[in-house]
């Protein structure tokens, strides 16, 4: 059998055999066994692979070795000469205009390596501008002469410092080669039996299992787990979002209150009350009940004012703010309409202390249902009142914080929110995608929201939001999904909206 016809599965292993039979006992190296085959390397590894999984019919030792090889850029300069030869060869005797060089395929490497040789001059006063000139007789293509070498299979007589010049020119590369020491093994033999694994009930009833060869049953081999049930995988995540807010220090709201004011879910926030997230197709509204009764009487009053009338050196929004509207039940938009709620406790407080607030739980928009939208979804968010608090510190609690998510590439955008200003949008690049996405939005509450609570002149409050289904930001779970579900998942991401499709 030719080696041409014996290149795939058991003719090309029992080639092999034949070949290590008459090798003798002291075995053969598989790159030499190929090149005597005349096969790729690669054809006869996997071979080896084969036979090593029958048993103990050949013992193989992986070896590995070192090799210097041209990249393509390299057999081109070998074949074509080096670029900086060709562009001294390419100047004429009454010199080249610079301008006309660097449009050869060599010019721009070619002149700023001819001119470190100073093989070429430069005379920026010539007529015309620029003008390159030879300035030696003849040159000697050192460069091209060292590849020779390599191709011919002497890289060991260059100098170390010669092959680390070529190799930071990416003319030449450093090839590890691993390849394999093939000997008999105990269970040697020139031909390949094929070894069943499975007893049938064919086998038992014809008797023919006693003349068939069973592959050796690995005891050592882990089972298969026992399907059963698990946690979701968002609220796995869930837990691991609400370690890190207590690792940095936060307090957790109590956000069990899905029904909501528009007092609190919109007027609280100095949302106006013609804002568009109030209409019926962005929010849902309550029938019964549909008013809510119990408010801060002089903090409604102070909200009332800052929306119609203005005050804190603002001049508001300047139209007839109604009770009603306020007054108005519905299913929270988002958790702010908490921190709002908490914020106006920490400032009833008879000293300010800084605060630092976090929570994640559900919210509802009147969205039209798709693959990457739900009428509900869940809203993390973090709230830091403080002194003085500024935009930078805003950026780095949002650089730890997204870091501890194993997020480390951030953009800040500047965007529009009603009740922070300046407010900013982030975004991290996504390799996946190869490209930034949207992961959250944050800002500094504005001085008409806070101060009608009564919180102090000089305390800010920085506060962020983003969707735990963020693809982006389920991110973390889905590097330890195997983990976190204890089982496999084949996972399907929506990217381009705020929900995660997991599909199990």
């Amino acid at each position: 059998m030719s080696p041409a016809m014996a290149t795939d599965g058991p003719a090309l292993a029992e080639l092999l055999l034949q070949r290590l039979e008459r090798a003798g006992g002291g075995g053969l190296g598989s790159l030499e066994a190929a090149a005597a085959l005349g096969l790729e390397h690669q054809q006869l590894v996997g071979a080896v692979k084969s036979l090593q999984a029958l048993g103990e019919v050949i013992e193989a030792e992986q070896r590995s070795s070192k090799r210097w090889e041209l990249t393509p850029e390299g057999k081109e300069i070998v074949q074509e000469g080096s670029h900086e030869a060709r562009v001294f060869d390419s100047i004429p005797a009454e010199g080249l205009p610079q301008s006309e060089l660097m449009k050869l395929p060599s010019g721009k490497v070619g002149f700023s390596k001819a001119m470190s040789n100073k093989w070429v001059r430069l005379d920026k006063n010539a007529d015309g501008g620029p003008r390159i000139f030879r300035a030696v007789e003849s040159v000697q293509d050192s460069v091209r002469e060292k590849l020779q070498l390599v191709q011919q299979g002497e890289a060991e007589g260059l100098e170390e410092k010669d092959r680390s010049e070529l190799k930071k020119r990416k003319l030449l590369i450093e090839v590890i080669i691993k390849t394999y020491w093939i000997r008999k093994g105990s269970a040697f033999s020139t031909t390949v039996t094929k070894q069943e694994t499975d007893l049938t009930p064919e086998m038992l009833a014809s008797g023919s299992w006693r003349d068939l060869k069973f592959k050796a049953y690995n005891f050592e081999a882990l089972g298969i787990m026992p399907e059963s049930g698990h946690l979701h995988p968002l609220l796995k995540v869930r837990t691991q979002f609400r370690q890190i807010f207590l690792e940095m220090g936060f307090t957790e709201m109590p956000t069990n209150n899905f029904i909501e004011s528009s007092f609190w879910n919109f007027d609280a926030l100095f949302q106006p009350q013609q804002h568009p997230a109030r209409d019926q197709h962005d929010t849902f509204f309550l029938q019964d009940p549909a008013k809510a009764t119990d408010f801060p009487t002089d903090y409604l009053k102070r909200v009332k004012k800052i929306h119609s009338q203005g005050g804190y050196g603002s001049q508001g929004y300047k139209y007839d703010w109604k009770l009603e509207e306020a007054r108005k039940n519905i299913l929270r938009t988002h958790t702010t309409a908490v921190s709002a709620r908490m914020l106006y406790r920490l400032a009833q407080q008879e000293k300010f202390t800084p605060a630092k607030y976090f929570s994640i739980d559900r919210v509802f928009r009147n969205e039209t249902l798709d693959a990457t939208h739900l009428a509900e979804f869940h809203q993390i968010e973090g709230v830091v009142a403080d002194h003085g608090l500024t935009l930078g510190d805003l950026m780095g609690t949002l650089r730890e914080f997204f870091t501890k998510l194993g997020i480390s590439q951030l953009r800040f955008k500047p965007a529009y929110n009603p009740y922070t200003e300046p407010s900013m949008e982030v975004f991290s690049y996504h390799q996946g995608l190869q490209k930034w996405v949207e992961v959250g939005n944050s800002g500094i509450f504005r001085p008409e929201m806070l101060l009608p609570m009564g919180l102090p002149e000089g305390v800010s409050v920085i506060a962020w939001g983003l969707s735990l289904e963020r693809p982006t930001m389920i991110k973390y779970g889905i590097n330890n999904i195997r983990e976190l579900v204890g089982h496999k998942v084949n996972l399907q991401m929506v990217y381009d909206g705020p929900l995660c499709r997991l599909d199990a």
